[in-house]
């Protein structure tokens, strides 16, 4: 379909190198993987490494749990036998996992296979990385951390329950589709990944992100809708990856959201981290906040208890630090990053708690416009039986005494996304995705 996207000369018919998959704190899975010995950052700049069959080939869907590798290994046109890997027999509900390969991938090179695997695709809609510096800003010298935030869009719910109606059937085929996914992620490399609605995190996300240095954590809804859908691949949840070279793991806290003391089928991943380079902590959180109109009471209610934890969490963190060079030692607010889709415009009570509330948060995207407080026009555009649905439903939240953001990714345009919306042939979720490079601000004592 498009003579633009440029193809790859690497066919698909490599093997992955043997692999192990290793736990670390914090994942509610079905199967735990066992330990690795070692863990050793994997640079970006490794010689290819053929990583074409890290992409499952099997069936989008299927709800048995022994299928997590099963199709890992394969090839997209070969019949090879699988490569070697160990799963424990035991779960635990309370481990991160990360994969540790023989050899690491190498990311241009899946690039590349994504780029081939889309070719009868039209190119992704084009987005520039938008400077917001100001001379009134105080950055740290140190590299700045890149940040992506999207709802990726549960595979079970986009071919069984949304009803995109001008979305073609094969658009979504999870064949396909996936390589959209990788390939925006790929394209930005951000050193922190939030997603929503995934319901393929491990047989997909985790073994290709781990491939490439990143750890992650997954928490499933309780109650997740995609398990109403039949054959589905599980359910969906929240997920975060973070870049094992550049970050260390502090703490991990995966919470079930309540409102008024009752608990709701909301989660959200907390994730206290430390720069190895620099010994800079800060804290992450990705949420998932209650779907559709009518529900706005709960929104603000989940919202309120996801800020009450997080000052919690914050807290906690805080007293474990001291800070030699701030006056008396004393330790400092971490800073805080929280990313989701809140499917709340900005003129409800849920937004307006984050705003205002102590944790002193802003959202980053309102740099984008010219007065530096109005929120994007949409990050959601959909076509349902319902009716078109043009939204700004999904934040990235930081703390802006301690945290700056130095650019952002900007919203392509009504033409960009085209007449039938997303869903579609050349975007693989209904959902946009937000990316920003975010800086530590100077401490003020260290600049005296």
């Amino acid at each position: 379909m498009n003579t633009a996207r440029r193809c790859s000369v690497f066919l698909h018919r490599d093997l992955i190198a043997a692999f192990r998959v290793s736990s670390r704190g914090g994942l509610a899975a079905k199967t735990t993987f066992c330990p690795a010995t070692s863990l050793q950052p994997l640079p970006y700049n490794h010689p290819p490494h053929p990583i074409l069959s890290t992409i499952p080939t099997g069936h989008p869907m299927g709800t048995s749990s022994s299928r997590l590798f099963g199709t890992l290994a394969q090839p997209l046109s070969s019949s090879a036998p699988l490569a070697r890997h160990h799963i424990c027999p035991d779960p635990d509900p309370d481990q991160d996992t990360y994969l540790e390969m023989d050899a690491p991938a190498n990311p241009e090179q899946l690039l590349r296979q994504c780029e081939e695997a889309l070719r009868r695709r039209p190119a992704r809609p084009h987005r520039d990385l938008v400077s917001t510096r100001t001379d009134c800003c105080y950055y740290s010298a140190e590299p700045s951390v890149r940040v992506m935030q999207w709802n990726i869009l549960a595979q079970a719910l986009g071919e069984g329950k949304d009803g995109f109606v001008r979305c073609p059937s094969d658009a979504l085929d999870w064949q396909e589709r996936k390589y959209l996914i990788l390939e925006e992620i790929l394209t930005h490399r951000p050193d922190i990944v939030c997603l929503q609605e995934v319901d393929h995190y491990h047989d997909t996300f985790l073994p290709i992100l781990g491939s490439l240095g990143y750890q992650g954590s997954f928490l499933a809804k309780p109650r997740s809708p995609c398990l109403d859908v039949a054959p589905n691949n599980g359910p969906d949840g929240c997920a975060l990856f973070y870049t094992r070279a550049r970050f260390s793991p502090m703490a991990t806290d995966h919470l079930r959201l309540s409102a008024t003391m009752l608990p709701t089928n909301q989660v959200a991943i907390v994730q206290t981290l430390c720069c190895r380079a620099t010994g800079r902590q800060l804290c992450v959180a990705v949420t998932h906040l209650k779907a559709r109109s009518g529900w706005e009471r709960l929104r603000s209610a989940q919202g309120a208890d996801l800020l009450h934890r997080l000052r919690t969490i914050t807290c906690r963190a805080a007293t474990c630090t001291v800070d030699s060079d701030a006056p008396g030692g004393l330790s400092e607010d971490l800073p805080l990053v929280v990313c989701g889709d809140f499917n709340a415009e900005p003129s409800e009570d849920v937004y307006r708690r984050f705003l205002s509330s102590p944790l002193r948060l802003d959202s980053a995207y309102k740099l984008l416009s010219s007065d530096r407080q109005t929120e994007p026009a949409y990050t959601t555009w959909k076509i349902r039986p319902s009716g078109e649905s043009r939204s700004t439903l999904d934040y990235i939240w930081y703390s802006h005494d301690s945290l700056s953001v130095e650019t952002l990714l900007d919203i392509p345009s009504e033409e960009q996304i085209g007449p039938d919306r997303l869903p579609s042939y050349h975007y693989p979720s209904d959902h946009l995705s937000l990316l920003c490079d975010i800086s530590f601000r100077e401490r003020p004592h260290r600049l005296m």
